[in-house]
């Protein structure tokens, strides 16, 4: 039998629920079998959340490095030393501090594969912003570290896949930012990852217009018919899949979504509303076009409910398996391309 994954968790905002939803998706021992957690975080801060949601029986095994991870205990791993003053629900400089601590930590150690993917619990945007973290966010961090020429995020549930051509920019920017090429890139990056992260031989992919009703032909805006239609055009002469522009009420309304494998949205929150609504807790959010696996739950740092012991870690648990299925599937993936002849038997029985 191979050895199991090891999957690296950075602990995000220590003020937050990142804490309480790591502590709850590892608690039942049986996930053991699949995958061997690794939490880059601080054995006393974990105990302040566990104790404040009501927890007594589970503790971390506390090593030093990823190589000494106990394949049959949940693992921490202490980023840092020095005692933190933790003021739960609240927006502070040092839950910042630490969330990057935690953060680059664990990046470190995937990108010198010491663990197989990262599942990141959430950050602030804003009380992360210090030296070495001048970023949006995680994507846009993951992206550097990496020296990845582009990324999309993809947000994922069973019912629903939804990628953004425009990610964390203002509302303001969006319509500058939807170029032919930008859209182009985007596609392709989705039809590949479903290719290879999803396994859809030949995906289907809908895209959403920029303005109310795709523009109406022209009378509310031209984009969608200057950029996203020649877009389209030129995506699917290259082998992508792809149609639209669709308008992105009646889209989702009549459940058209439910006719294809993904959806490209135009930005934000044209994405996010509905996957967040449909994906109803369910759904994560993967950063597709990097060269290692990054998953993370679909919601924030839930500061209103911190330390109540009222947070859902479904999503995250979520996260953390589909982290485990896209690694297992990019390696087989990539066996199976080096042996031809059992890629051919596979695609055969795909069909």
């Amino acid at each position: 039998m191979s050895e199991k994954l090891k999957i690296g968790i950075s602990v995000g905002d220590i003020n937050g629920i990142g804490l309480e939803v790591i502590i709850k998706s590892l608690m039942d021992s049986r996930i053991l079998d699949f995958f061997t957690p690794i939490v880059y975080g601080n054995t006393k801060v974990a105990s302040f959340h566990r104790k404040a949601i009501g927890i007594n029986d589970f503790s971390f095994n506390v090593i030093n490095s990823a190589d000494q991870a106990n394949a049959k205990r949940p693992n921490m791993i202490n980023c840092w030393q020095e005692d933190v003053k933790l003021s739960l629900g609240e927006q502070t400089e040092i839950g910042g501090k630490y969330a990057f601590i935690s953060l680059q930590r664990a990046a470190e150690d995937l990108k010198n594969g010491l663990i197989d993917a990262l599942v990141t619990a959430p950050i602030n945007k804003h009380n992360i912003q210090q030296e070495g973290f001048n970023f949006p966010g995680h994507t846009e961090y993951l992206q550097d570290l990496f020296a990845a020429e582009d990324v999309l995020m993809f947000m994922v549930s069973e019912d629903l896949r939804v990628g953004v051509v425009t990610g964390h920019i203002p509302v303001k920017d969006v319509s500058q930012a939807i170029t032919e090429e930008s859209i182009l890139k985007k596609l392709h990056m989705m039809n590949q990852s479903l290719r290879t992260d999803f396994w859809i031989d030949k995906p289907k992919i809908a895209v959403l217009g920029l303005n109310p009703h795709a523009g109406d032909d022209g009378l509310i805006g031209s984009e969608d018919q200057d950029i996203i239609i020649p877009a389209i055009a030129k995506a699917n002469e290259e082998g992508v899949f792809c149609f639209g522009p669709y308008p992105a009420d009646g889209f989702f309304a009549a459940d058209t979504y439910k006719k294809f494998d993904a959806v490209l949205a135009m930005y934000h929150d044209q994405g996010l509303i509905p996957f967040k609504h449909i994906a109803s807790r369910t759904g994560i959010n993967f950063t597709a076009g990097l060269p290692v696996v990054r998953t993370s739950p679909d919601h924030g740092t839930g500061y209103d409910i911190a330390g109540k012991n009222l947070a859902s870690h479904t999503s995250f648990l979520e996260a953390i398996f589909e982290a485990v299925h896209i690694v297992n599937r990019r390696r087989e993936q990539a066996e199976l391309t080096a042996n031809p002849l059992a890629f051919r038997r596979l695609s055969k029985d795909r069909d």
